[in-house]
């Protein structure tokens, strides 16, 4: 079971290129990847979307490619001609409007956009995608590792959590059958406060409290939170990522622990259901960042 956070960076250099790859993902619904690179890249966006699906799933993954040319490979430096004359002109012109002449310095030159820029000149997709490929393979491993290891910790607190609430539904399970005696015992201090006495063997009792006892049965929805239980608990050791799944199963479990708290028309029940809904409620959320 993986995390859908986590990050990785990976660094690789086939001449003349130099490539660092970063990859970080958060938790989504759908998988949704990311690509910031330089635009002579573009081409590349399939292959790199297709080797980041390959071991993610689900979650917002955002790549980060930056190129640089390898040691001892100068950059180029390019200056557009036509602009610095334009520039020049400009002078000339401004010169004569006063009525003494002005000339442009060096620094006037460097602060004009575009005359002067360094790069790394044309970019080769395909020469760069040497580079880019093992350096996104460690971002990725590195990636993978830190879900993995996140996920590890979201299983051991869902173990922890899933003991509690299969404890709370025991306690639930071991206090349904005496809610007959209760409310046999309450339907006669009822009567008793209304001036009514009835023989407790009385056939109008007896059927009150078995049409009691069949509005309040609630060993369906205990049988059905321990298959839940069960299941969830085989979601956690799947191969599979059980994000969806598990999102499925806290959803079932809840409407299982709603619907006791609506039928048990019991104190002590009803305290034990907030406590295992405030339980799952803790284990809602941390599914959400499961792949």
């Amino acid at each position: 079971m993986h995390s859908m956070t986590g990050f990785g960076r990976g660094t690789a250099a086939v001449e003349p290129w130099l490539a660092t790859v970063e990859i970080s993902s958060v938790n989504r619904k759908q998988a949704d990847v990311v690509i910031q690179a330089p635009r002579e890249l573009a081409e590349l966006d399939a292959r790199i979307r297709q080797t980041v699906l390959s071991v993610v799933s689900r979650g917002r993954i955002q790549v980060s490619i930056n190129l640089e040319r390898c040691s001892g490979l100068a950059a180029k430096i390019q200056v557009n001609t036509a602009l610095a004359q334009a520039l020049a002109s400009a002078f000339q012109e401004l010169g004569k409007s006063v009525g003494h002449e002005i000339l442009p310095t060096a620094s006037d030159y460097l602060r004009q956009p575009g005359i002067i820029a360094t790069g790394n000149g044309e970019i080769d997709a395909e020469a760069a995608w040497l580079a880019i490929t093992p350096a996104l393979q460690a971002a990725l491993s590195q990636l993978v590792a830190m879900r993995e290891s996140e996920g590890l910790h979201l299983k051991s607190d869902f173990i922890a959590r899933l003991g509690t609430l299969i404890s709370l539904t025991h306690r639930i399970a071991t206090e349904a059958p005496g809610r007959m005696g209760r409310q046999r015992e309450l339907l006669s201090k009822r009567l008793r406060d209304a001036g009514l006495e009835l023989d407790p063997s009385d056939e109008r009792v007896a059927k009150e409290i078995a049409l009691f006892a069949d509005r309040c049965d609630v060993s369906e929805e205990l049988t059905r939170l321990g298959s839940h239980f069960a299941k969830f608990l085989d979601y956690l050791e799947a191969s599979e990522p059980p994000g969806r799944a598990l999102d499925f199963l806290c959803q079932e479990l809840f409407r299982e622990f709603n619907t006791i708290g609506s039928k048990a028309n019991d104190a002590s029940i009803a305290q034990t259901i907030v406590e295992a809904k405030t339980e799952l409620e803790k284990i809602r959320e941390q599914v959400q960042n499961v792949e």
